[in-house]
Parts: structure tokens; C-alpha cells; sequence
């Protein structure tokens, strides 16, 4: 059986598994610049540098952008975190109070809708 990723260079197959490993779904190639610097910087070198886990990572990388009030990444990321044991319900739901405090009530309301349902969908499919 051969690799799905095995006819990419090196460095894409790099980031594309990594993609796989932090968001939790499977990643295809994809054309363009800006997938580029996704794949192969972003997600090879950078994810993959030594000095934080993935769960500093995570953290840092939800505090930006709830702080920013990107909940269309949000969605990707807290879920993804959920998944794969990063973060608890509970410290999920520390986040959102936390965070709500220093990005903004309107921002944590947001992350906060984002949290719930994504405990509620890990509950269901216990």
C-alpha cells in the first residue's frame, strides 16, 4: 500500500502529516501560494520546532485568535484540542473565562458557543 502523501516533495509530506496530526482530519494537497507557506513553513518547521508542546502551541494559538475574534478558526482549532487530549471540557470552559477577561466579553461569548458545542458533539458520540 503506498502513502497518500508519497509522490510530494519531502518537505510537503512533512506538512501535510502534520496538518493531520494538530487539526485531527485528513489533509489533501492543495494549489497556491498561501497553501504553500501553510504546509511546508507553518506546519513542517514551525509546529514541529523544538520548545513548546502542542498544547502550548494550542493554547498560545487559541488566546490569539479568540483575541482577534476569528471563530471560523476557533472552530477548527478547540475541537481539534478536544480530540486529540489536549485540553478537558473543564479547562476548556477556564479558557473561555479567562480568556473573556482579556479579549474582550463579545470574543469569549464566541469562543464560549464554540467550546459548548464542541463538548456537546464529543458527548454524543460516547
Amino acid at each position: 500500500m503506498t502513502d497518500k502523501f508519497d509522490d510530494l516533495p519531502a518537505i510537503r509530506r512533512a506538512g501535510l502529516e502534520r496538518m493531520e496530526q494538530v487539526y485531527g482530519f485528513d489533509m489533501a494537497d492543495a494549489p497556491g501560494d498561501f497553501f504553500r507557506y501553510t504546509a511546508d513553513h507553518l506546519f513542517a518547521d514551525i509546529w514541529n520546532r523544538p520548545g513548546l508542546t502542542d498544547r502550548d502551541r494550542r493554547l498560545l494559538l487559541i488566546g490569539a485568535l479568540a483575541a482577534t475574534g476569528a471563530a471560523d478558526v476557533l472552530g477548527i482549532q478547540v475541537p481539534a484540542a478536544h480530540a486529540n487530549g489536549e485540553l478537558s471540557a473543564e479547562q476548556l470552559r477556564e479558557i473561555v473565562i479567562f480568556l473573556s477577561h482579556y479579549a474582550g466579553w463579545q470574543n469569549g461569548a464566541r469562543l464560549n458557543t464554540i467550546v459548548e458545542d464542541t463538548i456537546a458533539k464529543s458527548r454524543k458520540q460516547r
